[in-house]
């Protein structure tokens, strides 16, 4: 079936080709080239980091991340269960244990509460994740950080533009990590950036990154370290896309405006913003007030040519995650309830509006089958 509205297409429509072109024509095109270090110098200016340091993908930007703070075997690492599996993997990449968080109903970010109850004599780290463009109470966060003296590991793959306050999420933890695959709001094709404030913390990440090759003599190395720079040509797509950043983030938040008024007064729910921050809204989000409905109204959405995805799947319910035992109702909740609607910036108003009459179609469809099953039992 053909798609008329896939679930998110990336923005290319600036300098991209030129700038990829030009970075062809110099014949640098692995991990040294000018774009690298420009990519570099500009997110972290736009973000307001100390320090940017680019990599291969969101991924092992969690990964350098850990192992520059010395996470490793014994230790445990918080991370939310409503959230996508890289999260984790990072952790487990690194031999350190993860220990899931149950989310909170309203904003869907890590249960605070719930994380301090996780709490143990191993435990070194908290590994937010901003889950799909709103921002985790970092407030709380980092006073819960500061009383077990933890680090605070940000993984802001799918919030790029997403603010807690006047600062933007990446910078107010220990170290950040964010990702610029096709589906994000930015993107590299693949790629990932680690920012931080900490100038000893960015020089490890450089080093690890780079096969932990010495800065004192040439090819040699005096770390295990891993092979996980940035290409120069995904840097130059980097740069064109900075040019565009602003504008991309202003479309999306207008995007989940427009679905906000589309679909008020059906038995949905619009991913809720945290008052006193902005929700980027990488996916817009809803969750169906009937769990019953969900897979049913992503089936006749897909009727009508409008691809969608289902909210994570709660890392608890997943094999090698599994946690016997260990109770976390609200993730399973929201998992069941939720569906991410297309949010790519080239949607305008008259494609929210075709998109949210289809969800309407749908669940009046669904009430006027209910009727006659409610008339006879009366």
């Amino acid at each position: 079936m053909n798609l008329r509205y896939p679930v998110y297409s990336p923005y290319l429509n600036g300098r991209e080709k030129a700038l990829v072109i030009d970075c062809l024509d110099s014949t640098w095109i692995s991990s040294k080239g000018k774009y690298v270090g420009q990519f570099e110098d500009t997110f972290a200016s736009w973000l307001g980091a100390q320090e940017a340091i680019t990599v291969s993908n969101g991924t092992v930007a969690l990964h350098v991340a850990l192992a520059a703070l010395g996470i490793g075997p014994g230790d445990e690492v918080l991370v939310p269960s409503l959230t996508y599996i890289a999260s984790a993997n990072a952790v487990k990449y690194t031999g350190a244990d993860v220990v899931l968080v149950d989310s909170e109903r309203t904003y869907w970010q890590m249960d605070i509460e719930d994380a301090e109850r996780g709490i143990t004599s191993r435990t070194k780290a908290i590994m937010v994740v901003h889950v799909y463009g709103q921002a985790t109470d970092m407030d709380a966060v980092m006073a819960l950080a500061k009383k077990h003296s933890l680090y605070v590991i940000e993984d802001c793959a799918e919030a790029i533009g997403t603010r807690h306050g006047s600062a933007h999420v990446g910078t107010i933890g220990d170290i950040g990590c964010f990702s610029f695959f096709g589906n994000k709001t930015i993107t590299t094709g693949e790629g990932g950036m680690v920012v931080t404030n900490n100038a000893e913390l960015a020089k490890k990440v450089r080093h690890l990154r780079s096969q932990g090759v010495s800065s004192e003599r040439e090819y040699w190395h005096d770390a295990i370290g891993f092979n996980y720079r940035m290409t120069n040509l995904c840097a130059a797509i980097g740069c064109a896309q900075m040019e565009s950043i602003n504008d991309l983030i202003a479309k999306k938040l207008q995007i989940s405006e427009w679905y906000r008024q589309g679909l008020a007064g059906l038995p949905v729910q619009v991913h809720s913003t945290r008052p006193g921050t902005v929700h980027s809204y990488w996916m817009v989000s809803i969750v169906v007030d009937d769990p019953c409905e969900r897979d049913a109204l992503r089936a006749g959405l897909r009727g009508d040519g409008i691809e969608t995805r289902p909210v994570f799947y709660p890392l608890h319910q997943m094999e090698m995650y599994a946690a016997p035992g260990e109770n976390f109702p609200i993730a399973e909740d929201i998992s069941r309830r939720g569906i991410n609607l297309p949010s790519y910036p080239a949607l305008m108003r008259d494609d929210i509006t075709v998109i949210c009459d289809s969800v309407r179609k749908f669940l009046a469809r669904k009430e006027l089958k209910l009727e006659p099953v409610l008339e006879a039992k009366t």
